[in-house]
């Protein structure tokens, strides 16, 4: 049985880490080598669908389930759909594993050790933004029990699900999932349990 949290906030203060910054992010653009290319807007490199350096990080419990979290409405593509724990960009000239770390703290409220799997390349496009997610992905894994403090403006629910489950979701809803997710799912063994 799969367990689901609601996120809500409380009013935010202006230190507070789930304030959206004012500074325009960006990503570092890469060959499907990682060979930098240099820097862009990380809205400009969605909209012309650069390739970019970018990592999902993939959670499970003691027990083996992966954790998953429903995006944000909020969210500038793919919003409202579920993916894997984290996922993001490392900014240019910081490494992998700081980023990913940078990341799991800001989303989650965590800090937990990371294990490199690999990497994939995809492109996938949202119609509903316009937007196109081609990234070289590093896929990360972890194990965490909590407890967890989800940001409520990068997510609004968080779950645990088994493999069984989340197969039987996948193949039965597809649409419910982040489109990298579903691939990351189907090509790359990030099983833990």
């Amino acid at each position: 049985m799969s367990a689901t949290v609601k996120t809500t906030g409380p009013e935010k203060k202006p230190n507070d880490r789930s304030l959206p910054l004012m500074t325009e992010e960006q990503v570092v653009l890469v060959t499907p080598l990682d060979e930098e290319l240099g820097v862009m807007e990380k809205m400009e490199a969605h909209r012309q669908g650069r390739l970019h350096r970018a990592f999902s990080i993939f959670l499970f419990d003691t027990h083996g389930k992966m954790l998953l979290q429903r995006r944000s409405e909020q969210k500038y593509h793919f919003p409202g759909l579920w993916t894997n724990a984290c996922c993001s960009h490392p900014k240019p000239g910081e490494a992998l594993l700081a980023g990913a770390a940078r990341r799991l703290t800001e989303e989650l409220g965590i800090s937990v050790p990371l294990q490199l799997r690999g990497n994939v390349i995809y492109r996938f496009y949202d119609p509903v933004s316009g937007l196109t997610e081609h990234e070289l992905d590093y896929v990360l894994t972890g194990c965490t029990d909590g407890p967890l403090h989800p940001d409520p403006l990068q997510i609004s629910e968080l779950r645990w699900l088994s493999l069984e489950e989340l197969k039987q979701e996948i193949e039965c809803y597809p649409g419910r999932f982040t489109p990298w997710f579903r691939h990351i799912m189907k090509v790359f063994p990030v099983w833990n349990g």
